[in-house]
């Protein structure tokens, strides 16, 4: 996956105002945002998945077979453009063709928060050349992660999918907040405070609530 420009689960606005701003009272404005976008990577670490914006992510994967139910012997009729795709493939020794494959990040929870677009698929077959695919022949459904090719797409198994995608959580569930502010306040201990506990707050336990809070976002 590619870098982009992060988007921490919780403001720095929203962890001052509560009971954790005296941990960063001494912070610069730099250092108090940084300490969200770590807390925010910590996160996402603990759950194998992306919950804040992303935007521009390349990610590839190989083409696996088909589903049943596309199967061409199911005697459909097919557009011209079908009709080709599906000749061409019989003319290369290839009868099956793929028309499914699932982005790795989608909502774990909540996908009416989410929001999800694909900006570009390159397909690079081991033989045939390589396509770019134009994004208004295909479906993609942001709640799971599900992409499927137009039919007449030439997608024979063994080809590299690679996708090119925006998501995350437009408006960050409770919950994911909340877990950002307690994973940012156990950093803010261990770096300002990590013998004697004069902050009054225990490091491990605030690590322990961001886990728990996190649990059912935790990809399984």
């Amino acid at each position: 996956m590619s870098a982009d420009s992060p988007t921490p689960l919780a403001t720095v606005a929203q962890f001052t105002s509560g009971p954790f701003a005296n941990l960063v009272s001494g912070y610069s404005a730099q250092a108090q945002s940084d300490l969200m976008l770590q807390a925010t990577r910590a996160c996402e670490s603990a759950c194998d998945r992306r919950l804040a914006p992303f935007t521009g992510v390349v990610e590839t994967q190989r083409a696996d077979a088909m589903d049943i139910e596309d199967a061409m012997d199911a005697y459909v009729p097919l557009d011209p453009t079908s009709q080709l795709s599906f000749s061409r493939a019989q003319s290369l020794g290839s009868t099956l063709l793929t028309r499914h494959f699932w982005v790795r990040e989608h909502p774990p929870r909540y996908p009416e928060l989410w929001t999800g677009s694909i900006a570009a698929i390159a397909l690079y077959r081991s033989y045939s050349g390589a396509q770019t695919v134009t994004t208004n022949t295909i479906q993609y459904e942001p709640d799971s992660g599900h992409v499927r090719f137009q039919l007449g797409t030439f997608v024979p198994p063994g080809t590299t999918i690679q996708v090119t995608y925006s998501g995350g959580y437009a408006t960050v569930p409770a919950d994911l907040v909340q877990a950002c502010q307690y994973m940012a306040a156990s950093m803010a201990v261990r770096q300002l405070d990590p013998v004697d506990g004069r902050s009054g707050h225990d490091p491990d336990v605030l690590r322990t609530d961001a886990l728990a809070m996190l649990a059912s976002y935790t990809r399984r």
